[in-house]
């Protein structure tokens, strides 16, 4: 077997961030870029937009039309 050391916490999710949207505290699922969670309409002002469970729904209802324009645009049915 390989005898290297593993990486524990890579990512900033992995070591806990929390949730970047304005008056929440939970843990953080997944990020997404800062602007288009704007445009998704959740209220944050990082650059990168750290999102829990529900804000990450919240912003796949609210950028569903913007992703399925992005697909047409690249030819993707």
């Amino acid at each position: 077997m390989d005898d290297r050391p593993r990486l524990s916490a890579v990512g900033r999710i992995s070591k806990g961030t929390k949730c970047s949207v304005a008056g929440c505290n939970e843990d953080a699922v997944r990020s997404v870029s800062g602007p288009k969670a704007k445009t998704a309409g959740l209220n944050v002002e990082e650059r990168r937009a750290y999102l829990c469970k529900e804000h990450y729904k919240e912003y796949k209802k609210g950028s569903k039309k913007d992703r399925q324009i992005e697909k047409w645009r690249h030819g993707v049915a």
